[in-house]
């Protein structure tokens, strides 16, 4: 069986960075746009997990497990001649980025672990939202059937309009929207690691970033805390109270990365 093809997108010179996104987002959800990393030095390369955005959907409509995620990060470096990257994940991207790391620590210089979802446990993935009843949605009426199903984000209603706007914006990107409401009913249900445990394997430099509850509570900052405890080493950042959150402002993100990076040049 022939690979997922997966849209790749490429920017700048320099060591690369490898930036993988969350469920039902795409490429240009992880550093929003931002050049700051590639005019920083960096060579960027982001891409759309199967199903997503402009990549292909999987051949099985159960191919979206965290073993067929993490074999797509994979093939992203091999396909581009990556020997050794810093990996940038946002939620469902960062567990990818994570277990690929785990396996592979003398291929990632770095790891950037934005708003990490869950701690590996059972059911516990993702928090409360009801997948299922997203893809439903989605396969029923299309982005319109996932918005009802969204509803209003548990978040102050002074930002409940700029949250409704941005998933809108995000879910009208993908080409295979059924692909997406596969990839829904799959990916919370997959275990990327064994439980917390795991995190004390990290063996390589790594910057948590949180967003705190208020605005989005389906990436708890305890679980980043977690993470940042538990990860030899690790940092941890997030915004300032009653700011919009660091994991949402891309020029902002991308410096902490920078700052992060920095500070382990040679």
């Amino acid at each position: 069986m022939s690979p997922v093809r997966l849209e790749v997108e490429e920017a700048g010179d320099g060591p690369p960075i490898v930036l993988a996104h969350g469920l039902t987002a795409t490429r240009r959800y992880v550093v929003h746009g931002s050049k700051l990393l590639q005019r920083s030095g960096y060579r960027t390369i982001g891409y759309d997990a199967r199903g997503h955005g402009d990549s292909d959907p999987a051949p099985d409509a159960r191919a979206y497990e965290y073993e067929d995620l993490v074999g797509d990060l994979e093939r992203v470096l091999d396909d581009r001649l990556v020997d050794r990257a810093t990996l940038v994940g946002v939620s469902m991207g960062a567990a990818t980025a994570l277990v690929y790391a785990l396996r592979h620590p003398e291929r990632v210089r770095a790891l950037v672990q934005v708003t990490p979802a869950h701690l590996g446990l059972p059911r516990e993935n993702y928090g409360t939202v009801g997948w299922d009843r997203l893809a439903d949605g989605l396969e029923q009426d299309g982005v319109e059937g996932f918005m009802r199903a969204y509803g209003d984000p548990p978040v102050p209603e002074r930002f409940r309009g700029l949250v409704l706007q941005a998933v809108r914006q995000r879910m009208e990107r993908h080409r295979h929207p059924e692909a997406v409401a596969a990839a829904l009913r799959v990916v919370p249900r997959s275990r990327p690691f064994q439980g917390p445990e795991a995190l004390d394997e990290v063996a390589v430099p790594t910057l948590v970033v949180a967003s705190l509850d208020e605005l989005d509570p389906e990436h708890p900052y305890a679980v980043a805390e977690a993470y940042a405890r538990r990860i030899p080493n690790a940092e941890l950042v997030s915004e300032e109270p009653g700011s919009s959150p660091l994991a949402w402002r891309g020029a902002q993100l991308s410096k902490a990365i920078l700052e992060f990076l920095d500070k382990r040049r040679p």
